[in-house]
């Protein structure tokens, strides 16, 4: 005879189950995204939403790379043209370039501008690029994919707290 149980003990070991595979995915998949000529990884743990960006009010004498403040659901967001960060030509508004809600998670409403998203990406088909040395503590190394091709680890935490980043004013 098969065991009885309550709905409220269904419902907390089903809640308790989503939550375990949520978070084992969330460490298992990495947001691609491509800025300028680089790619980019991103943990999805530590990635945002990801949208079409919306009408971008720009800011008097702010850097370049400091795109302005959009409005997401009411909530206003501060725009960093990522590419143009990094000193690369700054994305051009078309139907791929996409803005990534990295600061949200973080307490802080920034948003990065991204040329393009790629996708989920599995961490199990990249293999570290030894030879990729970066002092900015918001790049955790590189990766090289089946293809040879390099991809950027990037720390959104870490971002959001450089003084460069944090510097917005010209």
């Amino acid at each position: 005879m098969a065991k009885r149980i309550s709905l409220r003990e269904f419902q907390q070991d089903l809640s308790t189950r989503l939550s375990a595979t949520h978070r084992s995915e969330a460490r298992l998949a990495w947001l691609a995204i491509q800025a300028g000529n680089e790619n980019w990884l991103i943990d999805l743990a530590d990635s945002g939403e990801i949208l079409s960006p919306p009408p971008i009010a720009t800011v008097p004498l702010s850097r370049d790379w400091f795109r302005g403040l959009t409005n997401v659901r009411g909530n206003l967001f501060s725009v960093v043209d990522f590419p143009a960060f990094l000193g690369q030509t700054p994305v051009t508004m078309s139907s791929e370039a996409r803005l990534l809600l990295v600061g949200a998670k973080h307490g802080i409403n920034t948003a990065l501008l991204v040329s393009r998203a790629i996708g989920l990406r599995n961490p199990d088909d990249f293999e570290p690029d030894r030879r990729f040395h970066d002092e900015r503590p918001w790049i955790l190394g590189a990766l090289r994919d089946s293809q040879d091709r390099q991809w950027r680890r990037l720390s959104a935490r870490h971002l959001l707290a450089d003084p460069r980043f944090l510097d917005a004013a010209r």
